[in-house]
C-alpha cells in the first residue's frame, strides 16, 4: 500500500487557517514599532536630478528618511545584477523605490513620503519590449556592459538573454516539409495577485536583524539582505509566519533589506503592509508578456519533421531571478513531442515597465498556450484530428528530446488517453460548446535540501526543516513520510519550519520541489532515527536488529507480538534520537547542447512532469463571452504522496490557468503604468466560476525523482489550460484567437473576422 492508500491527511496548519486564528505577517506587532512607507518612481524612465528629503524629515512624527546615499552602493540581481535599494541615476519602471520612510503611525509615513521633492528628467517609456532589442534603441541601462552577469545569459544592450535550441538542420528539413504551417501569438502580461498582501517587520538587536516577511524564499532573501546591507548572513534571521499564499510572485529578494535598513537608522522595529494597489504596482513579479512565432513542417501523415521559433519575453526594468526565462520559455516552445529538428531563438528583453518573475510555471502557460494552438492548426493542414496529431508525435520512454534527452518512463500518451476518455471526446455537443485539448510539460527542479527528526519523550516527533509553505500543503506532507519510515502515524509529528536560523537550508517554495527535495532530506533523516531506535531495541529486546521491525509506534520482533518495546520508551531514556539528512539531488539527464546557447541548467527535463488537459466550453456568439464547463485534468506527477493534497493543486492550478486564458491581463498605458491594479478591474476567477474538474493521476515510479518515485504538482496543473480552452474556442469561432487573454472583446473581434472572412 503507497501513501495515497491511506487515509486522506488532514494537513496540521489547516484549522488555523480557516478558523482564523492563524497569525500572518501583517498580524504581527512590535513593541514600539514604527510604520514604513515608500515613495516610488513618479514617472517609468526619467534621469534623477536632485532628490530633497528634508520636507518630510521634518514632519513630526517621521524617525527617517532613506535613499540610495543610506545604504552600501550594491548592485543586485539573479543571473544580473542591475538594480539598487533605491534607485539612483534612473528610475526605469513606476515601482522603482526612491525613498523609504519610517514614521509613528502609517497615515504619517504615507504624509512623509508625499513631501519628498524629486525633479526628473523625463525620458521617453519603451514599452515596446520587440523593438527595444533593435540596434538603434536606446539603452534602459547605459552601463550594462558593466554589470557583473553569468556569462551565459547573453545580455546585450536592451537584450537581457538569449537562448536557443537546436537540433539538426531545420531549415534543409522545412524546405523538404509536405506541410509548413506559420503562427504567430502574442501573450499579456498578468498577475500572481496573491490574496495577502506582502508584510515585512525588521528589528535589529545589536548587529543581528531579525524579519518576519510573506516571502516563499527564507534562506534567499537571507542572503539577499546581506548582500545589499553588506553585513553576514549570521547576521540575518528571516521567519516566515503563516503565508496567504503567493504563486511564485513572493520568491526572490526585494523589500526586506529596504525595512531592515530603516529599522537599524531608527533603532526600532519597522512595519510595512502593501495595500491592494501596492502589491500590483511594486512587486518585481509578474508574468511576463511575450510574442511566440512558430513554424511546423510535417510529412504527409502529420509526423513532426521540423520545428523554427522566435520568442520575445518582456522582463521589464530588472532582472530579477528570472534571467533563466528564456531559456524555459524555449523548450516549452518545443513541447513534449517529437521533432526530429529544431531551431528555436528566445530573447528577453529589458523594456520600462514592471519586472516579471515567477508567477505559477513562469514562461509556461503563454508558450504552451501559442504551440498547442499551433498544433491545431497544423492538424487542420494535414487534414488529421488534433487529437491524432498529439498521439502520433507525443513523447514516450526512449525517445530523444529536442537537446538530446533520452526519456525514461514517462506517461504522457497514458495522460493524452486518460484526459479524452474524462471529458468524452468525440461526444456530440450543442452548436455552442466545443471540446479542446491541450498537452505540456514541466521539469522537475533537484536541489539541495536538509531536515531533522527528533523524538520526543513521549513518542512524538519533531521535523526540523527549512522548507517553505506557501499553501501548497508541501510541508504539511512530510510528516506522511517520516511517519512511514518510523513506523508511526503522521499525527505523531510537529513541524519546526520557515525560520532560517532553525532549518538548513532550502532553495524555498518554488519549482514544485519541495517534496521533491525536502522529502528525501525527511526520509534520510527519520531513517537515521530509525537506525537508532534498532539499535536501542536489539540490546533491550536481546534480538538481532535483523529481526525487528518499527510499526505501531513500537519496536517489535517479528513473530513474537508480544515482545516489543514502545517508542516513547526508547526515546524517555534521556538519550537524545535526532537523525539528519540531505538525501542525493539526483544529476540532470544527459544532454548534447553544443549547438544551443543560452544555457543556463534546464537543458534537460528532470523527471519530468507530463500533462493532458481537455476542456468542454460554452461560447455566446452575440458577445463573445466564454464558459468553462468542465475539465479532465490527466497528470503524470510520479507517485502521488497526498492524493487529497494534489488534487487541491489541481483544482487551484485550472482555475489559475482559466483565467489566464480569458480574463487575467496586466493593462499598461504608454508610459508603462499599470492601468488595472486592483481587484476591481484586474479579473480573477473566483468560486463561482469553478467548472467541474475531473481528474486522474497516472502514477508512474520514475527514476531519478522524489520519495517513492514522486513528482511536483504544483505548477503543472496551470500550464496547458489556457491551450485547451483556446482550441475549443477556435472550434466554435471558426479561428483561433491569437491574443492572450482570450477576452469576451476578442472572441467577439475574432468571430467577427471569421464571418467576414477577413484576416
Amino acid at each position: 500500500m503507497t501513501i495515497a492508500d491511506s487515509q486522506p491527511f488532514i494537513r496540521p496548519d489547516g484549522k488555523e487557517k480557516v478558523t482564523g486564528a492563524g497569525r500572518y505577517t501583517a498580524d504581527l506587532n512590535l513593541t514600539g514599532q514604527l510604520y514604513a512607507k515608500f515613495r516610488y518612481a513618479d514617472h517609468s524612465h526619467a534621469r534623477i536630478l536632485s532628490i530633497d528629503t528634508a520636507p518630510a524629515a521634518a514632519l513630526p512624527g517621521v524617525f527617517a528618511v532613506l535613499t540610495w546615499r543610506d545604504v552600501p552602493a550594491v548592485l543586485y540581481g539573479g543571473y544580473v545584477q542591475d538594480r539598487r535599494l533605491f534607485a539612483k541615476e534612473k528610475v526605469r519602471w513606476e515601482g522603482d523605490v526612491v525613498a523609504a520612510v519610517a514614521a509613528r503611525t502609517p497615515e504619517i509615513a504615507a504624509e512623509a513620503a508625499g513631501l519628498i521633492e524629486i525633479q526628473y528628467e523625463v525620458l521617453p517609456a519603451q514599452i515596446d519590449f520587440e523593438a527595444n532589442a533593435a540596434a538603434e534603441a536606446p539603452l534602459i541601462h547605459e552601463q550594462w556592459a558593466e554589470y557583473e552577469a553569468d556569462e551565459s545569459v547573453g545580455l546585450a544592450g536592451n537584450i537581457l538573454g538569449h537562448s536557443s535550441v537546436v537540433k539538426g538542420d531545420a531549415d534543409a528539413a522545412m524546405a523538404k516539409a509536405a506541410i509548413v504551417v506559420k503562427s504567430r501569438y502574442v501573450a499579456d502580461a498578468s498577475q500572481g495577485a496573491p490574496i495577502e498582501p506582502r508584510a515585512i517587520s525588521a528589528e535589529w538587536h545589536g548587529d543581528k536583524v531579525t524579519i518576519w516577511s510573506s516571502t516563499q524564499v527564507p534562506f534567499a532573501a537571507r542572503s539577499g539582505v546581506a548582500h545589499a546591507l553588506d553585513i553576514a548572513e549570521s547576521q540575518v534571521r528571516i521567519i516566515v509566519p503563516l503565508l496567504g499564499g503567493g504563486f511564485g510572485s513572493k520568491c526572490d529578494f526585494h523589500f526586506e533589506a529596504h525595512i531592515a535598513a530603516l529599522a537599524r537608522a531608527t533603532q526600532r522595529p519597522v512595519k510595512l503592509v502593501f495595500s491592494r494597489r501596492e502589491e500590483f504596482l511594486a512587486p518585481d513579479h509578474r508574468r511576463e508578456g511575450m510574442i511566440i512565432e512558430l513554424e511546423t513542417g510535417t510529412d504527409p501523415a502529420g509526423r513532426l519533421l521540423a520545428r523554427r521559433g522566435r520568442l520575445v519575453l518582456d522582463k521589464g526594468a530588472y532582472c530579477g531571478e528570472g534571467g533563466f526565462f528564456a531559456q524555459m520559455a524555449a523548450m516549452h516552445a518545443c513541447g513534449p513531442y517529437k521533432i526530429d529538428t529544431i531551431n528555436i531563438d528566445s530573447y528577453l528583453n529589458y523594456s520600462n515597465s514592471q519586472p516579471s518573475g515567477s508567477v505559477r510555471a513562469p514562461t509556461a502557460p503563454q508558450a504552451c498556450w501559442a504551440l498547442e494552438q499551433h498544433m491545431d492548426e497544423v492538424a487542420t493542414a494535414v487534414g488529421i484530428d488534433p487529437v491524432e496529431l498529439r498521439r502520433l508525435n507525443i513523447i514516450e520512454e526512449g525517445d530523444v528530446g529536442p537537446t538530446g534527452q533520452i526519456f525514461e518512463a514517462i506517461g504522457a500518451k497514458e495522460t493524452l488517453t486518460a484526459a479524452l476518455e474524462m471529458i468524452g471526446y468525440g461526444q456530440e455537443l450543442p452548436d455552442d460548446e466545443a471540446i479542446g485539448v491541450a498537452c505540456g510539460w514541466w521539469p522537475s527542479f533537484g536541489s539541495a535540501s536538509g531536515a531533522y527528526v527528533k523524538l520526543n519523550s513521549d513518542g512524538s516527533g519533531t521535523i526540523i526543516t527549512g522548507a517553505m509553505e506557501s499553501g501548497t500543503g508541501a510541508v504539511m506532507g512530510l510528516p506522511l513520510l517520516a511517519a512511514q519510515t518510523l513506523g508511526m502515524k503522521p499525527e505523531d509529528f510537529s513541524i519546526l519550519y520557515q525560520d532560517t536560523d532553525a532549518g538548513p537550508w532550502d532553495m524555498g517554495s518554488s519549482g514544485s520541489q519541495t517534496t521533491f527535495n525536502n522529502g528525501r532530506a525527511v526520509i534520510a533523516a527519520a531513517t537515521e532515527v530509525r537506525s537508532k531506535l534498532l539499535d536501542m531495541a536489539a540490546e533491550e529486546l536481546e534480538a538481532h536488529r535483523d529481526d525487528l521491525v518499527l510499526a505501531e509506534g513500537a519496536v517489535r520482533v517479528k513473530g513474537s507480538p508480544e515482545s516489543h518495546v514502545t517508542i516513547a520508551h526508547l526515546a524517555g531514556t534521556g538519550e537524545p534520537i535526532l537523525g539528519k539528512g540531505s538525501g542525493v539531488v539526483p544529476d540532470s539527464p544527459e544532454v548534447d547542447a553544443s549547438t544551443c546557447v543560452g544555457r543556463l541548467g534546464l537543458e534537460s527535463f528532470l523527471a519530468p512532469q507530463l500533462m493532458t488537459q481537455a476542456v468542454r466550453v460554452k461560447i455566446d456568439r452575440a458577445t463573445g463571452v466564454v464558459q468553462v464547463l468542465e475539465v479532465a485534468a490527466a497528470h503524470d506527477s510520479g507517485v502521488i504522496v497526498n492524493k487529497i493534497g494534489a488534487d487541491g493543486q489541481v483544482y487551484g492550478g485550472v482555475l489559475m490557468g482559466i483565467g489566464q486564458a480569458l480574463t487575467e491581463a496586466t493593462v499598461f498605458d504608454e508610459e508603462g503604468r499599470q492601468r488595472n491594479p486592483d481587484l476591481l478591474h484586474y479579473k480573477l476567477q473566483t468560486a463561482s466560476d469553478a467548472p467541474e474538474i475531473q481528474i486522474r493521476w497516472i502514477e508512474i515510479d520514475t527514476p531519478n525523482a522524489g520519495p517513492n518515485g514522486s513528482k511536483g504538482v504544483g505548477e503543472p496543473p496551470s500550464v496547458p489550460t489556457p491551450g485547451a480552452v483556446g482550441n475549443a474556442v477556435a472550434k466554435l469561432v471558426g479561428r483561433h484567437v491569437d491574443r492572450l487573454p482570450m477576452t469576451a472583446e476578442r472572441v467577439w473581434n475574432t468571430l467577427d473576422a471569421a464571418r467576414a472572412g477577413t484576416p
